[in-house]
């Protein structure tokens, strides 16, 4: 399960990356504001969720020790995905934006992450 999670953490980051880079294009050409925008950020955010529980796992079932930050920073990726979600309709006249740099923080949440290993 530690491998999943070592190399779920780059699905997470790099996905989530892109989808942010894509909505701050979207923001600037119209042309980008399609369909496949809003599914790639759902299914990238989504895959924060899913890095959480393969971090819970290694945690709760395979007892393995982890430091403090990394905690934190899955612990703040699951926020930020929810923080998004919460701001879409205030901040809907900035809603590329809002996605666009909320993708990319959770990408360095995830990069950050991977830099600080869970032991």
């Amino acid at each position: 399960m530690a491998e999943v999670h070592a190399w779920w953490s780059w699905v997470m980051s790099v996905g989530n990356a892109r989808a942010g880079l894509w909505a701050l294009v979207a923001h600037v050409d119209e042309r980008c504001r399609t369909r496949r925008l809003w599914w790639a950020t759902a299914v990238v955010q989504v895959t924060s969720f899913v890095q959480i529980a393969f971090g819970v796992w290694l945690v709760a079932v395979d007892d393995i020790e982890v430091d403090d930050l990394h905690l934190f920073y899955g612990f703040v990726a699951g926020i930020t995905v929810g923080l998004i979600y919460s701001y879409r309709s205030q901040l809907a006249h900035r809603i590329f934006l809002l996605y666009g740099f909320g993708g990319l923080f959770l990408a360095g949440l995830g990069l950050r992450a991977i830099i600080l290993p869970p032991t």
